[in-house]
């Protein structure tokens, strides 16, 4: 199930996602300092073409929690929205219901990256 679910998300939003996560990397990359959290971007980035059957954990230390501040000033808001949005469209019908509840769960991912991993 979760493979034709990763199919059916890569083609209605997945892609989409990926690709923002993708850019928001290669951004942070342009600079010597933003090169760890790029290289985090691109986790996610791969996350988000094929999500099902995958579960992010949260945790970290206060090092994951001062560059997660750094990065919801400079560029959490942007991916946030855009799952949120995307979210709140797929949730309007019944089948859309499970991209939507990954969508969200991409949105809180883009509030707070840092210290968190995927299993």
């Amino acid at each position: 199930m979760s493979c034709l679910g990763n199919i059916l998300w890569f083609i209605f939003g997945g892609f989409i996602l990926g690709i923002s996560w993708f850019i928001e990397g290669l951004l942070w990359c342009i600079s010597i300092v933003g090169i760890p959290i790029g290289v985090q971007c691109f986790k996610f980035a791969k996350l988000a073409f094929f999500p099902f059957g995958k579960e992010v954990r949260y945790g970290g230390g206060p090092v994951s929690l001062l560059v997660n501040i750094i990065w919801i000033i400079i560029g959490a808001i942007p991916l946030a929205t855009e799952a949120a949005i995307l979210g709140c469209v797929f949730c309007v019908t019944i089948i859309g219901i499970p991209f939507g509840l990954q969508c969200f769960k991409f949105a809180k991912l883009a509030l707070m990256p840092f210290g968190a991993s995927v299993d």
